[in-house]
């Protein structure tokens, strides 16, 4: 059952890898300012499908929701919180084979931008998820994982480009690949007041160790400031290839404070 689980909900184990503005899977390199902050409370909602052989198909459903506090400790270094909730169903051949739900791994980050002139900023981002969602039920890895990212930005107004590559070390207790990348870009355009256009792809090293298809994703979405504290957004991402998750439909809220 193991390898099942790992085969269909892997993203449970990827989604936390690169704490971005929600909808984004990449991050961008601000920071949030010396005694500013911001919550962010994102929801996400999956379906992928599996076809094994000519009479077998297996179909995952499910979500996950998360709640995100980042403080700025300087001008340039922030903190990150990431507290998510998942769950999910598995069925084959229309018969249910695995359902759960509970919290996932816990996230703490650290953003550090270390560069910053003429629009252009860099920044690092180190991090840990500690294994406090149920391994036995595919919501964690059951260890400690640590990440590095570096993370480049390119502001000319009204675009925004983002860059991210990272490792990450995927300790884990249910034979998945241990030694990971990342690697993803995306673009936001101010199209009116308030309103971003966002897009994003990229790609992960497939946490199966028996594959070398890696999971590649493309992601549009919005975002939209309802005042100077608060944001809405909305997003649709879609797997490119095999591993990835076939849908996801991603939707949040931010306030800072």
């Amino acid at each position: 059952m193991k390898c099942l689980v790992l085969s269909f909900i892997g993203f449970f184990l990827m989604t936390s890898i690169a704490v971005a503005g929600h909808p984004l899977v990449t991050d961008d390199a601000g920071t949030q300012g010396k005694g500013k902050g911001q919550v962010e409370v994102g929801f996400s909602f999956f379906n992928d499908k599996n076809k094994v052989n000519e009479s077998t198909t297996f179909k995952a459903e499910g979500g996950e929701a998360t709640v995100g506090v980042t403080v700025g400790l300087l001008d340039n270094l922030d903190i990150v919180l990431i507290v998510p909730y998942a769950w999910y169903t598995i069925d084959g051949n229309n018969a249910r084979v695995a359902r759960a739900d509970g919290i996932s791994d816990i996230v703490f980050d650290v953003k550090w931008r270390f560069f910053e002139k003429d629009g252009w900023a860099l920044a690092m981002k180190p991090g840990i998820s500690l294994p406090s969602g149920d391994e036995d039920k595919g919501l964690g890895a059951g260890r400690s994982t640590y990440r590095m990212f570096l993370i480049g930005t390119k502001e000319f107004e009204p675009v925004a480009f983002h860059a991210n590559v990272g490792y990450i070390r995927n300790e884990n207790n249910m034979e998945a690949r241990k030694d990971l990348w990342h690697a993803s870009v995306a673009a936001q355009v101010k199209v009116i007041k308030g309103l971003k256009l966002l897009a994003n792809v990229g790609m992960e090293r497939n946490h199966d160790p028996a594959s070398d298809n890696h999971p590649a994703f493309a992601l549009g979405g919005i975002g939209y400031d309802v005042s100077e504290r608060i944001t809405v957004d909305a997003g649709v991402k879609y797997g490119l290839t095999s591993p990835e998750t076939d849908w996801m439909y991603l939707t949040g809220l931010t306030i800072k404070f």
